[in-house]
């Protein structure tokens, strides 16, 4: 019986000691389950704030090409209308020639072909022509150079045209010479 005795004592004293090494073990997992939770919670907001600064500088990025593309576009309408306001007075001064009339009708066409090659040069281009007879004045496209009255054209309405104006884009490159009616 003292040898059952003992060895319940050493079993006792077994349990007694794996007791806390089992609480310390239990612990120390709970532990780095929570560090774990943590680190995860950790890696989720590194997570955000990386795709957060990526969505940013991915939209800064559409902004500097939309940027870039419309700060090219502009310079080229420039370049384009210093070019063609170069040309202009060359297509009146066709344009008077071939108003003027001659009894030479090969010169007559030939004029005419050289001018239809300006206008598809201006065409090509991005050049138009400004409307003008008929339609109603603004400012910011007709110049105008004279006031008439008259009763079958309402107010403000282009009645002839002095000087034809081109735009590229929104922009004018030469507002057209008008007059206006009423």
């Amino acid at each position: 019986m003292a040898e059952k005795e003992n060895e319940d004592k050493d079993v006792k004293k077994e349990n007694i000691q794996k007791e806390p090494e089992e609480k310390i073990e239990q612990e120390k997992e709970e532990k780095q389950n929570g560090d774990i939770e943590i680190l995860e919670t950790d890696k989720d907001k590194e997570i955000e704030e990386l795709n957060d600064r990526y969505k940013r500088l991915f939209a800064e990025f559409e902004n500097f090409k939309k940027r870039n593309l419309k700060e090219r576009e502009t310079l080229r309408n420039m370049l384009t209308s210093d070019i063609m306001m170069s040309i202009l007075p060359i297509i009146d001064n066709l344009e008077k020639a071939i108003n003027t009339g001659t009894k030479d009708t090969a010169y007559e066409e030939g004029i005419k072909m050289v001018l239809k090659q300006l206008k598809d040069v201006l065409t090509v281009n991005g050049v138009k022509e400004i409307e003008t007879v008929g339609k109603q004045f603004d400012p910011e496209l007709h110049e105008a150079v004279s006031h008439v009255t008259d009763e079958k054209l309402g107010k403000n309405i282009i009645k002839e045209e002095f000087r034809k104006g081109y735009i590229i884009g929104t922009k004018v490159i030469r507002h057209s010479m008008v007059i206006v009616a009423n």
